[in-house]
C-alpha cells in the first residue's frame, strides 16, 4: 500500500504537452520525494494523456489525471475537482508552464504553518528562451541560473534578484518586498481543510484574478498569509494567452470586489454546489 503523500501538487493544463513535459522534468529532480502530483486538465487532446502515460511508467512519484471536456478556459471547475481527488492534507497549486526549482516542493513543506496559506513566486522567462531549454537544463538547474540565462538572452532586471536569492538573503527579501502574499496560481499553497472550509474556487470566475479570489476569501475567514516568493522558486514559461476575454474580466473584477467589500469567505459557486451559508 502507498504511503500517503505530505503534500499534493496540482499542475493545471490545457493543450500545452512541450511546456508540461519540461514541468514535469523539474518535479523528477526535487529534493523530496513526499509528494503526489494531480494534473488538472481543463479539456486538452490525448496528446496530453499520452504524455502522462509516458512518465507515470518510470516517475518517482504517483502522477493523476483528472480531466474534463473542452468548454472554454474553466481552470476554475477543474482545479475543484482536483482538489477533491487530493490525498494529502496539503496542496500546492501551481500551472504546467511553471518549471520548479530542485527544492520547490521542500519549500513549501518547510514553511507550512497552521491556519496560513503561502505565497510563492516566479520568474518570467521570454519565448526564444523558454523554447531553449532542454531537458538536460532542467535536471542541472542550468535554468535558475542567472548567468546562464544571461548568455542565453536574458536582459537585465531587478527581478532578476529571486535568482540569485541564498536560502538566507531569501528570507529577508520576503520579509521586506513590497508584493502582497496572494494565492498565485503559479505557486501557492495551503490546507486542504482550509480551502475546503471556503468552498473551494469560484467556478463562476474564468481567467483573471480567479487564484487571488481564493485567497481573499481565505483571509476573510481569518487565516494568514507568508510570504516566500523569494525561497520556493519556478520558471515561467512564454506563450499566447488566447483565452483572455474582456467580459470574463470584467465579471471577475466584479466577484472580487464584493468579496473584499462584503466580505465573503465562503462561496455558493464551488466544491458544494447551492449550499447556501449564512
Amino acid at each position: 500500500m502507498e504511503n500517503t503523500p505530505s503534500i499534493s501538487v496540482i499542475v493545471s493544463t490545457y493543450n500545452a504537452v512541450d511546456w508540461l513535459e519540461k514541468t514535469l522534468w523539474g518535479y523528477q529532480v526535487q529534493t523530496t520525494f513526499d509528494f503526489e502530483i494531480i494534473v488538472a486538465d481543463d479539456g486538452s487532446g490525448p496528446e496530453t494523456k499520452s504524455l502522462l502515460d509516458k512518465f507515470s511508467e518510470d516517475f518517482p512519484v504517483p502522477i493523476i489525471h483528472i480531466w474534463q471536456e473542452d468548454d472554454g478556459f474553466q481552470k476554475t471547475r477543474i482545479l475543484n475537482k482536483a482538489i477533491q481527488v487530493c490525498r494529502a492534507d496539503y496542496i500546492l497549486t501551481t500551472d504546467g508552464d511553471c518549471i520548479p526549482k530542485s527544492d520547490f516542493v521542500a519549500q513549501h513543506l518547510e514553511n507550512r504553518e497552521d491556519r496560513c496559506f503561502l505565497s510563492g513566486g516566479y520568474f518570467k522567462l521570454p519565448l526564444d528562451i523558454s523554447k531553449a531549454i532542454t531537458k538536460d537544463d532542467i535536471v542541472s538547474q542550468k535554468c535558475f541560473n542567472s548567468k546562464w540565462l544571461k548568455k542565453n538572452g536574458l536582459k537585465f532586471s531587478i527581478k532578476n534578484k529571486k535568482l540569485t536569492a541564498t536560502k538566507k538573503s531569501a528570507k529577508i527579501l520576503n520579509m521586506i518586498t513590497p508584493t502582497t502574499a496572494s494565492w498565485n496560481g503559479h505557486n501557492a499553497s495551503g490546507w486542504k481543510k482550509d480551502i475546503l472550509m471556503v468552498n473551494g474556487f469560484d467556478e463562476r470566475m474564468q481567467y483573471g484574478g480567479e487564484d487571488r479570489e481564493l485567497g481573499e476569501r481565505l483571509i476573510n475567514m481569518g487565516f494568514k498569509s507568508k510570504q516566500i516568493r523569494y525561497s520556493a522558486l519556478c520558471v515561467h514559461l512564454d506563450h499566447e494567452r488566447g483565452y483572455i476575454n474582456e467580459k470574463a474580466l470584467k465579471v471577475n473584477a466584479d466577484i472580487r470586489k464584493n468579496t473584499r467589500i462584503k466580505k465573503y469567505a465562503y462561496t455558493y459557486y464551488g466544491i458544494k454546489k447551492g449550499d447556501i451559508i449564512e
